[in-house]
This record gives structure tokens, C-alpha cells and sequence, in this order.
């Protein structure tokens, strides 16, 4: 279990209305991956669209339809009547071996590279071996606490994923904040009792803020 040592953080963010926000007493950071850390959409979408083909589904309707879920959750729901862990075994399987388009989101290393050790996590709705291929492939560092698919009985809009994150850093919950990019992530910040950010997509997020992208985040040591 990872403890948190370091002094509050003090997150500032340029929302995408131009105000600058502010948020103080931060204790940890807590990632989606997906849209968030990683820019791995082109992949993501070739992915669902070969496992739409399989199962005879409209690829666009099932692309929307799993944005920040887990797989096993699409595909019980889509694919009843098919092996969920064959399913499963399938989809990691094809995320791990083609990562072609993955990427960091724009100002993610910068950001990870200027957090405390020990003061940041993700929470994905990914599989551990699709996290570990997707973190490696962007180039970006795999924390200590990475909460994943198998990890939760429920996966996102469910707070457990979030909730155990900030259990893992004996953290209360009041003081993290996580970053996301879906609505289903967003729900499960609220759910957990954390502040949240909201980047990428021009709607009106669910909850939390909408900020123009990890660039436009700076985080303060000790404030």
C-alpha cells in the first residue's frame, strides 16, 4: 500500500472558458487513462469495430455505447449469448499486440514528470496487461497503485475503482481529484465524494470542470 508523505498539492487549470480555477489541499491525483493519460482512440475504435463485425453490431452504436466502460461490461451487455472471457481474452489480445496510434495526451509527461512521487494513480476500466501494453506504448510511467478492470466487481459509473484507489493511498477521499475524459468516469468521481476535472469533448461534462487539456494543468507542491 502506497501512503501519502508529501505536502498538499495545489492544482491550477485553465477551464475552457478561460477562468482559472484553483483547487487547493489536493492530496492525490487520480487518472483515467483513455482519453485522458493516453491518446489510444484510433486503436480503441478499430478494436470495437473488428468486435462489432464479429457479433453483427453496429460498430458506431457499440463505439458509443462503451466509451470509458470496461469491456466485460459491453460485452455481456451486447453480446449475451457469447463467452464473456473468451471475449475478453479476445479484446486483450488485440489491444496489446496493436497499439499502432497510441500516444500520450498532449502535456502528459510533462505533467506526470512534475508530480511528487507518490501523489498520483490511475483508474481505468482497462485490463492490467492493456494498461501495462497502452502506459509502455505512450511512453509513460505505470504507477504503484494502477486499479484496473479485474480489480472492481463493478466498473465505472461505479465509485469502487476510485474508492479503492484512494484506499490504497490511505487517502480520504474529500481529497483527491481525479481527471477524466468520459461521462461513466465523471459519475464515479461523484459518486466517490472527489473533485474532478473533465478534459477532451466540447459538452457539458456530468460533473466537475471542463479544462482545456493536461496542458493546460499545473500542480504547486505545498500549498
Amino acid at each position: 500500500m502506497s501512503q501519502v508523505a508529501h505536502e498538499p498539492l495545489l492544482v491550477e487549470v485553465t477551464a475552457t472558458d478561460g477562468v482559472r480555477v484553483r483547487l487547493a489541499d489536493i492530496r492525490v491525483l487520480l487518472f483515467d487513462m483513455d482519453g485522458t493519460l493516453v491518446d489510444s482512440q484510433a486503436a480503441m475504435d478499430r478494436h470495437t469495430r473488428l468486435w462489432a463485425d464479429r457479433h453483427g453490431l453496429d460498430p458506431e452504436a457499440v463505439i458509443r455505447h462503451s466509451h470509458g466502460r470496461r469491456d466485460i461490461d459491453v460485452i455481456r451487455e451486447l453480446a449475451p449469448g457469447a463467452d464473456p472471457d473468451a471475449e475478453l481474452a479476445w479484446f486483450d489480445e488485440v489491444s496489446c499486440t496493436d497499439s499502432e496510434g497510441v500516444r500520450p495526451a498532449p502535456g502528459a509527461g510533462r505533467l506526470l514528470a512534475a508530480l511528487p512521487v507518490g501523489s498520483w494513480g490511475v483508474v481505468t476500466s482497462a485490463t492490467r496487461a492493456v494498461s501495462r501494453a497502452r502506459m509502455g506504448a505512450a511512453g509513460l510511467p505505470v504507477p504503484e497503485v494502477l486499479v484496473c478492470a479485474e480489480d472492481v466487481e463493478e466498473g465505472k459509473p461505479s465509485p469502487q475503482g476510485y474508492l479503492g484507489a484512494a484506499a490504497k493511498f490511505g487517502a480520504d477521499p474529500a481529497h483527491c481529484l481525479v481527471v477524466e475524459d468520459a461521462d461513466a468516469g465523471l459519475l464515479a468521481a461523484r459518486a466517490a465524494g472527489m473533485r474532478a476535472l473533465a478534459v477532451d469533448g466540447a459538452h457539458r461534462p456530468v460533473y466537475g470542470k471542463r479544462v482545456a487539456g493536461l496542458r493546460a494543468m499545473s500542480v504547486v507542491v505545498g500549498l
